[in-house]
């Protein structure tokens, strides 16, 4: 079943997401949305980041916090080098 809703272009062309939606799609201050027209419509999805995506997007693998940990410092020596 779809939601729909009337809002109202304000200011500088922003608009508020009423609370009802921002709850049921996990938008607070400060979330980041894509925007997509299609034909004469606006499409606004949610762009997860990556605390959210750790606690509850799809896993595709397991690492350990050892192997997690001498990945991020063979990156790391890329960019900074050895001392």
């Amino acid at each position: 079943m779809a939601l729909k809703l009337e809002v109202r272009v304000g200011k500088r062309r922003t608009i508020v997401i009423p609370k009802e939606v921002a709850e049921k799609l996990g938008i607070s201050e400060g979330t980041r949305l894509e925007l997509e027209v299609r034909g004469e419509s606006i499409v606004l999805r949610p762009i997860p980041d990556a605390v959210y995506l750790s606690l509850y997007g799809k896993k595709y693998a397991r690492v350990s916090l050892e192997g997690l940990e001498e990945t991020s410092v063979e990156e790391q020596e890329k960019y900074i080098g050895r001392d």
